[in-house]
């Protein structure tokens, strides 16, 4: 274990972890670099599981008994410990989670390989908010969902809120950011999927209608929060299904309909 004591804010070596509060620059500098930051002593250990690599460790002193089993596992890699304070201010918020580790992402995957053993397939279209995914890959790896495809545009589920979220569930559900959306759809079905798009159209299906069909492999795609999914995914998909609503209400926040959707829809 190299550990390494904090003596001030502006030491170099802790540029990952500065300014975490900045999304903007946290959305474009993050995957640019070929990094993640894995936050609180959960999230780490699970990011290890998965077989994910740390650059470094940042974290108050007295969480070191917590993770000396994870730093003994990777004795070259510093491990930066300073005060709540210094710390604070290096990433600009309070460190109450017990430690962060910036990490390398892993290879993307591709898509084929990913469908050969997937029966359930979530796709995302354009959703901006890091919570919502968080929430809805944590309701995949609950529910059953094989992998996760999102579009060029989809928020970055490794993103550090996106990933707490998820209490780290996106690490154990395989996914991949695709390059080609809508266009990517025909692929789909030539490897066998049905594509069900949840919208509100006059002709959609319930989702108890499409989840009585009994898909053997399934696709369900999401759109984003705001204005739903494009008409040109819609005119892509094979059917789209709505989820009947009560009391005056028109939909659910996606991240719900996704939970609902996926349980409906699960492999029997």
């Amino acid at each position: 274990m190299s550990v390494i004591h904090l003596e001030s804010a502006d030491d170099p070596r802790v540029s990952d972890y500065t300014r975490l509060t900045d999304t903007s620059l946290r959305r474009l500098r993050e995957p640019a670099e070929g990094m993640y930051i894995a936050e609180s002593s959960k999230v780490l250990r699970r990011a290890v599981e998965a077989g994910h690599l740390p650059r470094s460790f940042f974290l108050a002193e007295k969480w070191l008994p917590d993770l000396q089993d994870i730093l003994d596992r990777f004795p070259g890699v510093p491990a930066f410990v300073g005060t709540p304070e210094i710390l604070e201010s290096i990433t600009g918020f309070h460190l109450h989670r017990g430690a962060m580790a910036a990490m390398h992402r892993p290879a993307p995957l591709e898509l084929e390989p990913v469908l050969a053993s997937a029966r359930r397939v979530a796709i995302l279209e354009d959703i901006v908010d890091h919570t919502n995914i968080g929430a809805i890959f944590r309701s995949a790896a609950a529910l059953g969902v094989d992998a996760v495809l999102v579009s060029p545009q989809c928020a970055d589920p490794l993103y550090r809120r996106s990933i707490r979220v998820s209490m780290g569930t996106v690490f154990q559900v395989p996914w991949l950011r695709l390059t080609d959306w809508p266009g990517v759809l025909p692929r789909l079905r030539a490897a066998g999927f049905v594509t069900a798009a949840l919208a509100l159209q006059d002709d959609s299906l319930t989702l108890e209608e499409l989840g009585a069909q009994h898909h053997d492999k399934l696709a369900l795609v999401l759109g984003t929060e705001g204005d739903g999914l494009s008409r040109s995914t819609l005119a892509e998909v094979d059917v789209t299904v709505r989820i009947p609503m009560q009391g005056g209400v028109d939909s659910l926040n996606v991240a719900a309909a996704s939970a609902v959707a996926f349980w409906e829809c699960r492999v029997p």
